[in-house]
């Protein structure tokens, strides 16, 4: 069997890795060793938090909801379950910056879904 050299490839990997590093604090930023394992802790982290991004922004957004319903006398499960009755299919990042770039826009649903309910509570009696 051929012998391999491996000196080109061997480097090159090396500084791809320490490319990768660069900006980490200490040894991880220059030494290929300590290097190697802060990347694929990075990575780990990186795949996790990919997925947890999305949690925290549906969190923020029903945070915001909830904020904006409540000021109009309203809690986050009623003005939502009053959407769903009336129709309306806007998802939550909509509404959440419906609440905070637009108040005017967002009293209307809520006043949408007051005239909703009276409907339905009419027609279940």
């Amino acid at each position: 069997m051929t012998r391999v050299k491996r000196s080109i490839h061997a480097r090159k990997k090396r500084r791809a890795t320490l490319q990768l590093a660069k900006g980490y604090r200490g040894d991880a930023s220059r030494h290929y060793r300590v290097a190697k394992e802060a990347v694929l802790k990075a990575d780990q982290y990186r795949y996790r938090d990919r997925r947890n991004r999305k949690r925290d922004f549906r969190r923020l957004w029903i945070t915001r909801i909830n904020a904006a319903a409540r000021q109009n006398e309203m809690s986050y499960s009623q003005f939502m379950h009053g959407l769903q009755l009336a129709g309306v299919e806007l998802d939550r990042k909509i509404l959440a910056d419906m609440a905070v770039r637009d108040p005017k826009v967002f009293r209307e649903y809520v006043e949408l879904i007051r005239s909703g309910k009276l409907k339905n509570t009419t027609s279940k009696s």
